[in-house]
């Protein structure tokens, strides 16, 4: 899965009907330019792809002012709102994903209720914890990965991996619990927490 469609679903979905250009701004706002595949280029080819595929509406709108072409404006589908949710769930599930698709996935999960995003981070952290014991099922009680070179290099590459990761989905999942961010369906003073400095 790449970020970009991710992330222009998200932000369209957070806009409402609007142009390409305030999406790209919006995504640029946060960052994801910097830390993600969501280049000018490649949200305007997501738009227009995915508009397509009947997950967007496009609009044609009144000429430029200077003279250019009609300004498109998108709105997302019914179906474009069950794929936004469908690759949501899955980027927050993955055991292994990209970062940018992490990334992409954390910064809108807010879009989720508290207990869909707690449900399925507990996916996530269980398909974790038998990844690692797969990696270590194999290998002898008494294995010394520094002598085994660099495939002892790679085994300690995908332990290490496993055990951040379910460190950092573990912490995640606490900070849900205590009330972290302001999910769908919650007012900023609803949330568990007393305190809201996420927003």
């Amino acid at each position: 899965m790449k970020p970009v469609r991710l992330l222009v679903l998200g932000a369209l979905r957070r806009r409402g009907r609007t142009h390409g250009y305030q999406i790209r701004a919006d995504l640029e706002s946060w960052g994801a330019h910097e830390w993600s595949t969501a280049t000018s280029g490649s949200v305007y080819h997501a738009l227009k792809s995915m508009a397509g595929q009947g997950l967007l509406a496009a609009y044609e709108t009144s000429p430029s002012a200077v003279g250019g072409p009609p300004r498109i404006e998108y709105e997302l589908t019914d179906k474009g709102e069950q794929e936004y949710f469908a690759l949501l769930r899955r980027a927050l599930a993955d055991r292994e994903p990209s970062l940018d698709v992490l990334g992409a996935a954390v910064g809108l999960i807010e879009d989720l209720s508290r207990e869909q995003a707690l449900q399925i981070l507990r996916v996530r952290a269980d398909a974790m914890r038998k990844w690692r014991t797969s990696i270590t099922a194999h290998l002898p009680a008494d294995a010394d990965l520094d002598a085994w070179g660099p495939v002892g290099e790679v085994i300690s590459l995908w332990l290490a991996t496993a055990d951040t990761g379910a460190e950092w989905t573990q912490r995640l999942i606490h900070r849900l619990e205590e009330g972290a961010f302001t999910m769908v369906g919650e007012s900023s003073t609803s949330a568990l927490s007393p305190t809201q400095p996420d927003r």
